[in-house]
């Protein structure tokens, strides 16, 4: 039996080993499985996050482990086992609890009386995104509605940070400053946008939040003349000219298929298209592999970004199916079962290969995102 670094044993792990190894050959299934099972190892029941990889990190990692439960059913004690356990004692992980700790409240404007959204919330609004994310992901396969709830608080929190100089509309990164960045708006237009399709009786809310945040996002000077996506603006709110981050081109995607499926608009997929075809003619090399800017040494967040890229591409792909989406998503995977994984079955941050720098759960479940991409891509 597999026990994980804290000596417990990790559910599932029979079914995962009888359907995954590092012979899982050219079967998607089976090599997400064996990530899954690789990924745990890293796992930590006390805190409640993976360990090497930091609070946001870990809720990317639990999104992804929802995606896949959502295609294999038979990861889903492991996800159940991560998503109860990870509510229970995941906010003793919160490093900074921030100035935005407050009563949350939900749906019919009352305190929450089951989730204390306010644990959840760091000194970064990007973090609460990622968090809301995650627990949106983990309702969407388990359908306990206290994992919706908890989302929805968070998304409460963020909204009552709204209104920037830039245009008065947007979120800041945080708190405590008054930089305006991409991320930060991409996902709370993506929280609110996946809430309207599952909240029920407040779906024009949702909805109307999410409009909002894209109308003031596209008068604004996020995107490059390529079409790429720039980091966010200057105190003037002209375009930084900051590094195209490969998660600023995606997050959005998966925003605007969530928003187009609540409000059908016959723009928000076309603008889809637009911005990840410019993604990856700046990011993939001649074999359809995404690379970062940063590589090979991209420590301490960048490990995790081309991940979340090809998560929202994945989405895109099924709304807006593409020739070129589908080349990249394979290659990705491929390359990374093949060229850019270490004798214990880890992945590190190049891709391509070979592993020249730092391998922990951050790298690893960034090019584990790119494997469950392919088990969806395999089902099309």
């Amino acid at each position: 039996m597999l026990f994980s670094r804290h000596g417990l044993l990790i559910p599932s792990v029979i079914s995962l080993l009888l359907t995954g190894s590092a012979f899982a050959d050219d079967d998607p299934r089976a090599r997400a499985r064996d990530a899954l099972n690789t990924l745990q190892g890293w796992y930590n029941p006390q805190s409640g996050i993976w360990d090497s990889c930091g609070w946001w990190d870990g809720a990317s990692c639990m999104n992804t482990i929802a995606d896949l439960a959502a295609l294999d059913p038979s990861v889903m004690d492991t996800a159940r086992y991560v998503f109860n356990n990870t509510f229970t004692v995941g906010p003793v992980s919160n490093p900074d609890p921030g100035p935005e700790n407050k009563t949350v409240y939900t749906r019919d404007n009352q305190p929450s009386t089951s989730v204390n959204a306010s644990l959840w919330l760091d000194q970064a609004y990007d973090d609460d995104g990622w968090w809301a994310l995650a627990w949106i992901g983990a309702y969407d396969v388990t359908k306990d509605g206290t994992y919706l709830e908890l989302a929805e608080g968070i998304f409460e929190s963020l909204v009552s940070a709204w209104g920037t100089n830039c245009g008065g509309g947007g979120l800041p990164w945080n708190p405590t400053s008054k930089y305006v960045n991409s991320i930060t708006n991409e996902l709370f237009l993506s929280v609110a946008a996946h809430l309207a399709n599952r909240v029920t009786g407040r779906k024009q809310y949702y909805v109307s939040w999410a409009q909002k945040e894209w109308d003031w996002f596209t008068a604004q000077a996020f995107i490059g003349a390529n079409g790429t996506i720039n980091d966010g603006l200057l105190d003037n709110c002209q375009n930084n000219g900051a590094t195209v981050w490969s998660y600023n081109q995606g997050v959005v995607l998966g925003g605007l298929v969530e928003l187009n499926k609540a409000a059908p608009n016959d723009t928000y997929l076309p603008a889809a298209n637009k911005i990840a075809k410019a993604a990856i003619e700046t990011l993939a090399d001649s074999n359809n592999v995404i690379h970062e800017l940063c590589e090979p040494q991209c420590l301490p967040d960048g490990t995790q970004f081309k991940g979340i890229f090809i998560r929202n591409l994945r989405m895109l792909q099924k709304a807006s199916p593409h020739d070129l989406y589908r080349k990249v998503i394979n290659s990705c995977a491929n390359n990374i079962w093949n060229n850019n994984r270490n004798e214990k079955g880890q992945f590190g941050v190049n891709w391509a290969g070979p592993i020249v720098a730092v391998v922990d759960a951050s790298t690893h479940s960034s090019a584990f995102d790119a494997l469950v991409a392919a088990v969806a891509a395999s089902d099309t």
